[in-house]
């Protein structure tokens, strides 16, 4: 994938006619579709290419001497989840910054009213994004417009494989484990199975890939897997992964399976977070002398040469999740040799 630059005027639109015209489950309104690719000439503007093609654009408008706006990003269907739309805003984010920007902003629907839109606004949550303020005027009260707001800073200035570090590093730095209530919104199949290619492509010992899932989103099936969950955690999410595994040895009588389903759910809460979803590490509970994983392996006709070991709901946090206290860096990592005294304690 290569993201770049465009300087001239007519290829820019060219572009934005292109790639908006495909878009119309977004773009449907003609003449707003118009007016973004007759601006798009005069904007800063980036494209993606992948395959010798072009698969995306994003365009940025000054909204005022310190804001600057995400004013129109469309990535082709076929390449929805491969992090394009990542890596135009990570481009994007880098020249505002250069440019002196103290703020960038950007208009979605609101959440809960269209499915494509609430993945919208979920994919801006995990770039950083903000809630700012809903103006119903905008577009009209069936289509209330939601502003997010990001802080920007010189010091954030990254390009290529810097954007990736930094993005990957706030990911793994903001996942918490959620155990409160969900909202009742739908996690699209798309996004499960984007979670779940996240887990599958963990290593696993030997390349044996003992780790299997199973994605639950059918009402009635989630009810019954709850009903057997005793005492009752994720009551309310609306979506759950199941993760199973199975005994084959690498070799001798060596079997990793237990690091590979560990690799596996570490992706996925990974990607769960990047995704603007939350979720929580369920293992103990459902592998205890109650045998719960027994019973919700039979809810799904699992066949008996494999176990389930873990659930992971996932779904829109109704509240922030929570900072766990942990210790310092210097109590639990060094450099050359075992760390120095004072293990075991945890600063207040």
């Amino acid at each position: 994938m290569h993201i770049y630059e465009i300087a001239d005027s007519g290829q820019k639109q060219q572009i934005a006619r292109e790639i908006l015209e495909a878009l119309q489950d977004w773009f449907e309104n003609p003449e707003a579709r118009e007016k973004y690719i007759k601006e798009s000439g005069n904007q800063p503007f980036f494209a993606a290419e992948e395959d010798g093609r072009t698969a995306g654009f994003l365009c940025l408008k000054e909204t005022g001497r310190s804001t600057v706006e995400l004013a129109v990003m469309g990535v082709r269907k076929e390449y929805h989840r491969r992090g394009i739309g990542k890596e135009l805003f990570l481009k994007a984010k880098a020249y505002a910054v250069t440019a002196g920007y103290a703020f960038m902003q950007v208009k979605t629907v609101q959440m809960g009213f269209y499915e494509d839109y609430d993945r919208t606004n979920r994919f801006y949550q995990s770039l950083g994004f903000q809630e700012l303020e809903v103006i119903p005027v905008i577009w009209g009260e069936e289509n209330p417009c939601q502003i997010y707001v990001l802080s920007l800073s010189r010091a954030s200035a990254k390009t290529g494989a810097e954007s990736g570090k930094a993005f990957l590093q706030e990911t793994i730095l903001n996942r918490r484990s959620y155990r409160g209530a969900y909202r009742p919104d739908k996690v699209p199949r798309e996004d499960l199975k984007a979670i779940m290619e996240a887990g599958l492509a963990a290593p696993s010992g030997c390349n044996k890939q003992t780790t299997s899932l199973i994605a639950v989103d059918d009402e009635a099936l989630l009810a019954k897997i709850k009903a057997a969950i005793d005492p009752p955690v994720a009551q309310t999410a609306p979506a759950m992964i199941c993760v199973l595994t199975r005994r084959i040895n690498a070799y001798r009588d060596r079997c990793f399976a237990t690091q590979d389903y560990a690799a596996a759910i570490e992706n996925m809460l990974l990607m769960i977070t990047a995704m603007g979803y939350q979720s929580c590490w369920y293992e103990g509970h459902i592998t205890d002398t109650d045998r719960i994983g027994d019973k919700i392996a039979d809810i799904l006709n699992v066949p008996g040469e494999f176990e389930l070991v873990c659930i992971l709901p996932v779904g829109v946090a109704e509240t922030l999740p929570g900072q766990p206290r942990k210790r310092p860096f210097e109590e639990r990592a060094g450099f050359n040799g075992f760390m120095p005294s004072g293990q075991g304690r945890v600063r207040e």
